[in-house]
């Protein structure tokens, strides 16, 4: 499979199951269009009133000699791995901790429902959190590298509890040979000096929230008495992060409807000093007023397009920074297995709430339907996790001749589930985005290798 694009001046050619990328010429672009389905004289004879005869007959050739070393049209070669991947023993090696079921703040897109998860309100105790760490390390096999996020509503609402956890786990680490690697995301009301100075002592990633432009933040992420929250919290990040050295965190945004212009909100959040910035699209149903629609998909494309000059502009002037959405390995990047199954949520990656509960994620939280079982008693519904095993890029129809099946790796779950009533579908104008994203992603690194 082949994808072929144009951005910003360059001719792309991405071959999807080898993951070769190749800038082209314009000849060498038209000839890869016609190349499997024509004959050489049937290409040379359609694109003669383009090009020379000499011209064409040369990109044949390179075409190819590409095919020939496997770098253009190539067979998939994990089809069948997938098979073998799906018997594999599940290894739990990520907990998201819902430290805090209650928010200082009363965001409008909340899917938590302003820290609620559908339910009440609740703090988790030391007790449960430690069971946790306790059921992490029972399930996480040879795997020594541990991931817990602790997450809310808002966690600094819990955050004593927050700080005896961290403790407990830097005990078990000595005992089990593991290392945590603690991860905190927060809305930033309560943090302050003592929260920053443990941060950047025990956290090996912070979150922060924040949407971008201030009248944009403070409709949104409003306090509960509808004042807005963005004077308030940007020093503090902008503290935080010059105290990371602008490493190991990133703000972290949500774009709606009334905000299609969101390269304005990433642009605005580099120019208050923040090198790590992810903004992405809200998820949420036609209903809801700031819901991303498919008739703004175009204007998005175009959002996406600009900033990713903007980025290729800014780096030539050494004033880079990095976009999430736009980051991309092209040497390396993630495993197979995790290119077909994704974040792993249900089998590797847990949720627990703050009564100990688990769920496949976050997202799910609240859903009795994808209530897992207990820290104390391990996961009861095995058919649940079997279910999310089985949850890959060959169980969609939708991602088989997709071109960014192997960057995506199928989207989210659980907005497949709550668009289609399924995990194995995949949530359209997601799908649309995540596309343009790595389109733009493909053309910074063809733009960047040519400043090399």
């Amino acid at each position: 499979m082949v994808h072929q694009y144009k951005n910003n001046g360059y001719n792309i050619v991405l071959d999807v199951n080898s993951g070769a990328i190749h800038v082209v010429d314009d000849v060498s672009y038209d000839v890869i269009a016609l190349f499997e389905e024509n004959k050489p004289e049937e290409i040379v004879s359609r694109l003669l009133e383009k090009y020379s005869e000499a011209e064409i007959k040369e990109a044949l050739e390179e075409v190819q000699a590409l095919k020939d070393s496997e770098e253009l049209f190539t067979d998939d070669p994990y089809e069948n791995y997938i098979l073998d991947f799906k018997k594999r023993p599940t290894v739990v090696k990520a907990l998201c901790l819902h430290i805090a079921h209650d928010c200082n703040l009363a965001c409008k897109y909340c899917f938590a429902e302003e820290g609620e998860y559908h339910g009440r309100r609740a703090l988790m105790d030391f007790e449960t959190g430690k069971q946790a760490l306790d059921f992490l390390i029972a399930n996480s096999g040879q795997r020594r590298n541990l991931e817990v996020d602790f997450f809310g509503g808002e966690p600094l609402m819990n955050w004593d509890v927050v700080k005896q956890l961290v403790a407990y786990g830097r005990e078990q680490e000595k005992i089990h040979d593991k290392h945590f690697r603690f991860t905190l995301t927060t809305n930033g009301v309560l943090l302050d000096d003592e929260v920053m100075e443990f941060a950047n002592r025990e956290m090996d990633n912070v979150v922060l929230s924040i949407d971008g432009r201030k009248e944009v933040h403070d409709k949104m992420r409003p306090f509960r008495k509808g004042a807005g929250s963005y004077d308030f919290i940007v020093p503090k990040f902008q503290k935080l992060a010059e105290s990371r050295n602008q490493e190991r965190y990133y703000v972290r945004g949500t774009f709606t409807h009334h905000n299609l212009d969101f390269s304005k909100d990433v642009l605005h959040l580099a120019d208050l000093g923040f090198k790590q910035i992810s903004v992405e699209p809200v998820v949420a149903q036609d209903s809801d007023d700031y819901a991303i629609r498919e008739e703004d998909l175009p204007i998005l494309f175009e959002e996406y397009d600009n900033l990713a000059k903007e980025m290729v502009r800014r780096k030539k002037d050494g004033n880079d920074f990095n976009f999430f959405h736009f980051m991309i390995d092209l040497e390396g990047g993630p495993c197979v297995a995790k290119r077909l199954s994704g974040c792993g949520s249900g089998t590797e990656y847990l949720a627990v709430t703050p009564w100990g509960d688990l769920y496949p994620c976050h997202q799910f939280v609240g859903n009795e339907a994808f209530l897992m079982g207990n820290v104390w008693d391990g996961v009861k519904a095995t058919e649940i996790r079997d279910e999310f095993k089985c949850c890959n890029v060959y169980a969609k129809e939708k991602c088989r001749n997709c071109f960014a099946k192997f960057y995506c790796s199928g989207g989210c779950a659980a907005n497949s589930y709550n668009f289609h009533g399924k995990i194995t579908d995949a949530y359209d104008v997601g799908c649309a985005l995540e596309k343009k994203r790595v389109e733009c992603a493909i053309m910074i690194k063809a733009a960047e290798a040519e400043l090399e």
